[in-house]
């Protein structure tokens, strides 16, 4: 027996609630597509949300930018009706610059430690030096050792013996003229290089804007520096202002250019071949 519907084909294809498969497509940018009710034709230029819905922006030949909602079934392309979809975001590409600035190194293995080394002054100098150039000791092999206090510095150098292939890099605070450290640290050898910046703490050479204040307040002399800082900006303790300034370095930006400099010159330094 032939049934209703072979005899007479599908009784269903012509219902006027059968519904066509209306494509779906990423609106990348500059697509051109053409709104089905209002024939504006344009290139997908970027997109708006609002209260009532999320809108795409199109831009047609004369510049004219207009917004249209995210419906189904509301644009055209290439004559056939297509729903817009906002495309997924991009996962985020990886870094490919170290916090110094250097290009990263990917997968990186640290190499074997050179003899040579860098000498700072405390923990402070030693943590934001490895905060900004860590990639790029690790690249090179490079130890920082701390000094605690830089009149320790004539009995290390005695005790290291610097030489060819054995050269140490010292960061200085406070490196200016007729200052004690100036007089501590000349007359080394040409095994030994002595840089550093002008600041009376490692604190200071980080910037005022990104530990968000407008500059680093005056402190006596004779007063404990780091414990005045505190005081007048309401910190706490010097190890709460300690936080909130290694909280604030995230990369070379962050940090006054004399310490960038010094670091980088302590690095080619002990990284130059004799």
């Amino acid at each position: 027996m032939v049934s209703g519907r072979d005899r007479y084909g599908d009784i269903f294809s012509g219902h006027p609630r059968a519904k066509r498969s209306v494509p779906t497509v990423d609106a990348e940018r500059d697509l051109v597509v053409e709104d089905a009710a209002t024939g504006f034709c344009g290139a997908v230029v970027g997109f708006d949300r609002s209260y009532d819905g999320e809108f795409v922006k199109l831009e047609d030949a004369r510049g004219t930018v207009r917004l249209f909602a995210l419906r189904e079934a509301a644009f055209l392309l290439e004559g056939v009706p297509v729903t817009l979809v906002r495309p997924a975001a991009a996962p985020p590409k990886p870094r490919t610059r170290s916090a110094s600035g250097s290009t990263r190194v990917q997968g990186l293995r640290a190499r074997t430690a050179r003899d040579s080394r860098i000498w700072v002054e405390g923990v402070h100098d030693a943590a934001l030096v490895e905060r900004v150039w860590g990639h790029d000791l690790r690249v090179e092999g490079i130890v920082v050792e701390q000094l605690e206090g830089l009149d320790n510095l004539a009995t290390r150098l005695a005790a290291f013996e610097p030489g060819p292939g054995r050269r140490v890099g010292v960061l200085v605070d406070h490196l200016v003229t007729g200052s004690k450290e100036t007089r501590l640290s000349t007359g080394l050898g040409p095994h030994v290089l002595v840089t550093g910046h002008p600041y009376v703490d490692v604190w200071q050479a980080v910037r005022p804007a990104a530990v968000g204040i407008a500059q680093w307040p005056r402190v006596p002399p004779g007063e404990d520096w780091k414990t005045g800082v505190c005081l007048r900006l309401h910190w706490g303790t010097p190890q709460d202002g300690w936080r909130r300034v290694y909280d604030a370095v995230t990369s070379f930006r962050d940090l006054e250019a004399p310490l960038i400099g010094a670091v980088e010159r302590l690095i080619d330094f002990v990284t130059e071949p004799d």
